[in-house]
């Protein structure tokens, strides 16, 4: 009995620690993303040091189910944590001597930064399991020992270790590096803004404002998980914290309401992976974007509004068809209105979402939004019941440093890996593979970095398979949507004086064709003559900076939408897992059913590629909008065969026919003309329930 009473004071002693630690942690974030400027790597090493002390409190050198941790696993943990944290401080208080003695480590830097690399791989391994540490380590041993022994185009001469371990450590995309820089500003203040908000009543207040909304809609408890994950994405950074948290409510609603347990659970998922996907916050990927494109934060989120909402569009359509199909009607909910839901807890969300929007809509840095609406979040607080005092303002502290852990050492340890990429030009090489694969067909490169995403999303989190493929395939895609661009200009006659010029140097003998219009075939084929050593040359001129700005930015969007997959696609889906968990179905099953839904993760990454739907005016921005709504809607009835009613074969394939002309960029009179047939089907379909057809 007094075993287990000591057991139980050493666990709730380390709850207290974990609060304190992660108060301390948080405020030292607020101070220095707000009222200090601080060099980078010292930066960027407070903020790993920090987050390594507390990894080594939330999370154990060994997992025991049922069983407290013992007092000498935690003397251990505690000792790593530590260790950690003192060789990076130590390792950035040497810089400059490491610099004055021409880069070379002294012997206790040897030790301090190899003890550095280790523990920050034995935390990646705590918080993400083995896949990323032994990413780590072969890439590692590829730029100083392996990858001087392999043939082909990944060969590589050996570095020293001491380049490896000062590079890892002091390189801009080490371990300290822009990656990191990343985690310690955009992404924490995020999360913490995040963590004010739930505590604040937001998360409730976003369910019972989703089910005063759409509940009374025929299959409204499943809209209602749509509507509260799209808002609940503006909280949580993960799909399976958004899973977890609107789940527990909106699956027993759904199945309440007589959807098939399998169905609610898919549903949950894929609306909960779209969290990821909806502006202003898009999980911690958008920063990494940001960061990797030097595009303006407030131009993605801006330009990622009308997909979300496609993609949301999409997952409802499912719910409607789905609802209709199975005769579900109605259901009042009398205790919920809307008016009293945003009464009651409105403010808290509402006002500081406000906020942060017009901050960023001003031109105020991401993090510094974010900071003033962290303020509102606690001055609402107090237009409302639920006021949040001292007490609740250190639980958001301790709440949002907590849920950062496991974010803020992937991003770290995840630069290990990319300084090997940048260092041995992995990225490039990658590139090159994947247009010599795809022949330089979009679709198959698209097809090749979709798969290439599912197989790392089997081991990688979300985030760090969005850095790795942007890292080794972002290049090749931009090249293949340049290169598309360059022969519609090449095609209709329009290319520019200079590049006529270039390209005359590059192909001599084909002077005359490229001074007037041709055909589509002959503009690729000329294209593709040009030698790779003034191909570069050639897509810089051609293209406006405005044009060549979104085609990174729609290479980017399509690796980041397609980085989302492995939530929702088996073998390894891990929400649709924790749905399947809520709602006590096989999870594989439940899987299939999430991936059917998620269509529009794969849909309509092909807008990016093949229409202006990111950066094009807006009349034509809007146009492909209405467009690809309805498309998605017909392939939808498609996939179910129902619409309002059940459809026969011939109009499954007929729909499927207008779903493509609907989607595919073609003249807006054939998509005109279509959307037209989808309506009279439409039509004539609930005509036949009334019985007047």
């Amino acid at each position: 009995m007094k075993a287990e009473t000591s057991e139980t004071d050493s666990q709730l002693y380390i709850e207290k620690a974990i609060f304190f630690l992660g108060v301390i942690v948080s405020l030292l974030h607020i101070y220095f993303n707000i009222f200090a400027i601080l060099p980078n790597l010292l930066q960027n090493s407070l903020h790993f040091s920090g987050f390594a002390l507390l990894c080594a409190l939330v999370y154990p050198i060994r997992k025991t189910k049922g069983s407290p941790r013992s007092s000498f696993s935690l003397f251990i943990d505690l000792s790593i944590g530590v260790i950690a944290a003192v060789c990076a401080l130590y390792m950035i208080s040497m810089e400059d001597a490491i610099y004055a003695r021409g880069v070379h480590l002294s012997r206790n830097e040897w030790i301090a930064g190899t003890l550095l690399i280790f523990t920050a791989i034995e935390f990646t391994r705590r918080t993400t399991g083995w896949i990323i540490p032994v990413l780590i380590i072969l890439a590692l041993s590829y730029v100083g020992w392996w990858g001087s022994l392999i043939g082909g185009v990944f060969k590589f001469s050996g570095l020293t270790a001491e380049t490896i371990l000062f590079r890892s450590i002091y390189g801009d995309d080490g371990i300290f590096g822009n990656i990191a820089r990343i985690s310690s500003t955009f992404v924490f203040m995020f999360i913490l803004f995040g963590a004010f908000l739930l505590k604040s009543g937001a998360g409730e207040f976003v369910i019972n404002l989703a089910r005063a909304v759409a509940g009374r809609f025929i299959g409204g408890p499943g809209l209602v998980a749509v509507f509260a994950s799209g808002l609940t994405g503006t909280i949580s950074g993960s799909a399976v914290a958004n899973t977890a948290s609107t789940g527990v409510i909106t699956i027993p609603l759904m199945k309440r309401a007589g959807f098939e347990p399998k169905f609610a659970a898919g549903v949950e998922a894929a609306a909960s992976t779209g969290g990821q996907l909806m502006p202003p916050i898009m999980g911690a990927g958008a920063f990494v974007m940001a960061s990797y494109t030097q595009i303006p934060y407030t131009t993605i989120v801006v330009y990622s509004v009308l997909p979300a909402i496609l993609y949301f569009a999409t997952v409802g359509f499912f719910v409607r068809v789905e609802a209709k199909r199975s005769n579900i009607e109605a259901v009042e909910d009398e205790n919920l209105k809307i008016f009293e839901v945003i009464k009651t807890g409105g403010l808290p969300f509402l006002l500081p979402i406000s906020v942060l929007i017009g901050l960023l809509i001003y031109g105020f840095t991401p993090t510094y939004a974010a900071g003033i609406s962290i303020v509102a979040v606690v001055a609402s607080s107090w237009l409302t019941p639920n006021r949040m005092g001292i007490k609740g303002v250190f639980e958001a502290l301790a709440l949002g440093a907590r849920n950062m852990v496991m974010t803020a050492i992937l991003l770290c340890s995840v630069g290990l890996v990319v300084n090997v990429i940048a260092t041995a030009g992995i990225g490039n090489t990658f590139s090159l593979m994947i247009t010599n694969w795809s022949g330089n067909s979009l679709l198959i490169a698209i097809t090749l970095i979709g798969l290439a995403s599912l197989v790392l999303g089997m081991g990688l989190p979300v985030t760090a398979a969005y850095i790795v493929l942007g890292t080794l395939s972002a290049p090749a895609l931009y090249n293949l949507i340049v290169d598309g661009q360059i022969v519609q200009i090449l095609a209709a006659g329009n290319l520019g004086e200079e590049v006529k010029a270039v390209m005359m140097l590059a192909l001599p003998d084909q002077i005359e064709m490229l001074s007037k219009p041709m055909a589509i075939e002959q503009a690729r084929t000329l294209l593709d003559a040009i030698p790779p050593d003034l191909a570069g040359t050639v897509r810089d001129m051609a293209l406006s900076p405005d044009a060549a700005l979104f085609a990174l930015l729609s290479a980017h969007m399509i690796i980041f939408w397609l980085s989302q997959d492995s939530n929702v696609t088996p073998p390894v889906c891990l929400a649709a897992f924790t749905a399947a968990a809520i709602a006590e179905t096989p999870p594989m099953a439940t899987g299939l059913r999430s991936w059917k839904i998620a269509k529009g993760l794969y849909i309509i990454p092909l807008l990016f590629a093949y229409t202006p739907l990111l950066g094009g005016s807006w009349p034509e921005i809007l146009t492909i909008f209405i467009f690809a709504l309805a498309g998605l809607y017909a392939f939808t009835c498609a996939l179910q065969g129902h619409m309002e009613n059940p459809v026969t074969l011939p109009i499954r394939l007929l729909l499927v026919l207008l779903a493509l002309a609907l989607l595919k960029p073609t003249m807006v009179l054939i998509q005109a003309a279509a959307l037209s047939c989808l309506l009279l089907l439409l039509f004539f379909n609930i005509r036949r329930k009334s019985g007047k057809g």
